[in-house]
């Protein structure tokens, strides 16, 4: 097969869809790689290094696009990128189609076969394509949010972890899930008081055996997410309904009451935000502030630490790769239901049941479409 691996172009994204070493060993597996000049120099992946391995260089994304059979990216396709996409072609990514109904309404038109890396699944229920990226942003979100709260930045003006006589900040994480975890553990690593609201009684538990008395578990109710956003300093939300839009468990009334300069770090922008003051931002322009509370509501967090997200994402994604290309969409979908429960869009229908009630568009089943 002939696989395509475009330049991203979504603002300050320099992730790539495959490494140099993911390149080789599809070239082993005796496919054919297409990279576009300069996909990875941003992360320090060299069009030498990419060639050693076997691909072949190309200088535009049209050409690509017009010669691929498989497009791997890693953000969801541009307007323009999703106008260059043909009948039967297979294009593996980030989606997010929920919130972004225009995205899926293109992706319908173009014909196209899009499998989305964050529902794929794994015999274990989790999310594997999506977790690499959910621990970064997890983790990064302590980074951002206790930028945030320096002053200059129109936070309180905070240490997250406080000093010897000095309270620490309150965090408060929605979700306890990998990102809400990873986020927690960064933030009692920086001695902040934390706090995980969750709804799945089995995971508080998990998290409790885990961290002990250094985190606080609780149940989530309205009460509960009302009592603990407003005492908190930074609240991040992590919380994810696979496929579907994100929640919004924080209301815009709620928010006007948070204390003055307090922060709110939506980990779930890319499924529209889990709260109602969110909207999405950039790398390039990361915060706003609403009621006195400043947002991070950077809808490609990762993207800010490219070449460990590049590297750990594509030990993910490789194997599903291989098997769409060693086998063709169609056997590969057939053989493996965790691969076919990331089929989102079959040449102009919508197979993933969330997305197509959030777009309020008809549902149809993939295998049946598949075994048509």
């Amino acid at each position: 097969m002939r696989i395509g691996v475009p330049k991203e172009i979504k603002n300050h994204e320099y992730r790539v869809g495959m490494t140099p070493s993911s390149v080789r060993e599809a070239v082993h597996h005796g496919h054919e790689v297409l990279v576009q000049k300069n996909a990875g120099a941003g992360i320090g992946l060299y069009d030498e290094q990419y060639a050693k391995a076997g691909a072949k260089i190309i200088d535009t994304a049209e050409e690509i696009f017009a010669a691929a059979e498989m497009i791997v990216k890693v953000k969801e396709p541009q307007p323009n990128e999703c106008k260059m996409l043909r009948p039967g072609q297979i294009l593996f990514t980030y989606l997010h189609l929920a919130p972004d109904p225009e995205q899926a309404q293109a992706l319908m038109e173009s014909g196209c076969i899009a499998i989305a890396y964050e529902t794929v699944t794994d015999v274990r229920g989790g999310l594997p394509l999506l977790a690499p990226m959910s621990e970064v942003a997890g983790r990064m979100s302590i980074q951002a949010g206790a930028h945030s709260l320096e002053i200059a930045q129109g936070g309180r003006g905070m240490l997250l972890g406080g000093v010897p006589g000095v309270p620490a900040a309150k965090v408060v994480v929605l979700g306890g899930g990998v990102s809400g975890m990873n986020a927690a553990r960064m933030a009692m690593g920086l001695e902040a008081h934390v706090t995980v609201i969750d709804l799945n009684l089995h995971r508080l538990y998990e998290l409790d055996l885990q961290f002990g008395p250094k985190l606080n578990t609780v149940y989530s109710t309205v009460d509960a997410i009302e009592e603990n956003v407003l005492g908190a300093d930074l609240v991040i939300g992590a919380v994810l309904v696979p496929g579907a839009a994100a929640p919004k468990l924080v209301s815009e009334a709620l928010v006007k009451q948070m204390k003055k300069g307090s922060v709110l770090v939506d980990i779930a922008i890319d499924q529209g935000g889990c709260f109602e003051t969110s909207h999405a931002t950039t790398h390039a322009d990361p915060t706003f502030i609403k009621h006195d509370v400043v947002h991070y509501c950077v809808a490609n967090m990762p993207g800010a630490v490219a070449r460990t997200s590049t590297f750990a994402l594509n030990n993910a994604t490789l194997p599903f790769t291989l098997a769409l290309a060693n086998k063709g969409y169609k056997k590969a979908l057939q053989d493996n239901p965790h691969l076919l429960a990331g089929l989102n869009v079959y040449q102009g229908k919508i197979t993933f049941k969330a997305v197509s009630e959030a777009i309020n568009v008809p549902f149809h089943d993939a295998a049946t479409l598949l075994s048509a």
